[in-house]
This record gives structure tokens, sequence and C-alpha cells, in this order.
């Protein structure tokens, strides 16, 4: 690991990060578990899920701020979805989107978590085409 290169502010981004990401994952699997029973799609999004984790858990809560989180309301397209198809897609680019700012953040940090995210980054785009293109 470098040396202490991240902020306060940047382990914010990170937190928001890795739950948006790890959210990300669960609405899909639960989808996929529950109205799909799909087992083995489950499973890769449940790994991937664990995956999408850090050992500084603790630094990341003593930076929390979520009630002063400037874009904490709702736009109106997160709160429009007009079938399955629009959630799944929604939460596969939120996924994706997290993966990406976690790898790009960890380079100034910790290069083996930014190959993991960028991993988890596209085994998530490999689903998210498997998945969608089966709907």
């Amino acid at each position: 690991m470098k040396s202490n290169t991240l902020s306060p502010e940047l382990f914010r981004v990170i937190d928001a990060n890795i739950n948006r990401l790890k959210e990300g994952i669960r609405v899909v699997e639960d989808i996929l578990r529950y109205k799909d029973n799909n087992k083995e799609l489950s499973k890769k999004l449940k790994s991937l899920r664990h995956r999408a984790h850090i050992q500084e858990t603790q630094k990341l809560l003593q930076y929390r701020d979520s009630i002063n989180d400037v874009l904490r309301p709702s736009t109106k397209s997160e709160q429009t979805r007009s079938s399955l198809e629009d959630i799944l897609t929604a939460n596969f680019k939120r996924a994706e989107e997290s993966a990406r700012v976690l790898e790009e953040l960890y380079k100034l940090e910790n290069t083996q978590y930014s190959e993991n995210f960028k991993t988890l980054r596209y085994e998530l785009y490999n689903l998210e085409k498997e998945v969608l293109l089966n709907k």
C-alpha cells in the first residue's frame, strides 16, 4: 500500500461507491434469485458482492456523512422505472460505474484493490449482457 494519499473526502467517495456497488449487485441478485429462481447467476452475483470489500471499514464509517450529502434527494429518473428490465439495467449501471470510481481512486492507494474493482467491473459487464439478452 502506498502512503496515505486518500483524504477524508475521498474516503467518503469510496464509502458511497462501495455501498452503491454492493446495493446495485444486490438488487439484480435478488431479482434473479427470487423472481427467476436462477441459482447459477444468483451465486455469481453473490460472489461478486462479497468480493466488493476492503479492510478499512472503520475508516470509511469514521468519515461517512450521508445526512449532509448534497445529492441525497432522488431525481425524477431515479424514481421512475417502467419495467423489471429497467430496474436490472439501472442497477447494473450503478454497480459498474461505482466499480470504475473505486478502481480509479485505489490507483492512488492500493493497486490490489484497484485491480479487484476492475475485475469486478468487467465481470459485471459480462453478467449484464447474459442477464439482459435472456430477458
